[in-house]
């Protein structure tokens, strides 16, 4: 019993270890009330994301996509497609940052506080 655990951890840890990076992101996103530790919860899961599509596009033996003499089979090359995607996600992930960054700078100015309880109370009592 213990050596097919042995195997399946060795052969999709990986996965494992990715969807326990994207369940703390969303658990970090559900139970915290401060914008900021939400703001990198967030980033915790797009990070997850990218980290489960940069290993599922892993190839064992697999090569650079370059034409090469000594390679005659194409499936020996790495599919380059995730690895483009990835870095496009990469780029979005950090403006998605700058953008919310700049957002709690303004409700932080605005509210004197990046609490939701804080910032909820005194929306309410303007009511």
């Amino acid at each position: 019993m213990m050596t097919q655990i042995n195997a399946l951890l060795a052969s999709k840890g990986i996965y494992f270890l990715t969807l326990l990076l994207m369940l703390l992101g969303v658990y970090g996103m559900i139970s915290c009330k401060n914008y900021m530790k939400k703001l990198i919860c967030m980033n915790i899961m797009q990070v997850a994301v990218i980290f489960f599509y940069l290993c599922f596009a892993q190839k064992k033996g697999g090569t650079i996509p370059i034409a090469l003499d000594t390679i005659v089979n194409a499936s020996k090359y790495v599919n380059p497609i995730p690895h483009g995607l990835m870095l496009t996600a990469i780029v979005v992930s950090l403006g998605t940052t700058g953008v919310g960054l700049a957002l709690l700078t303004r409700i932080k100015e605005k509210y004197g506080s990046i609490e939701e309880d804080d910032i909820i109370r005194r929306e309410n009592r303007f009511k």
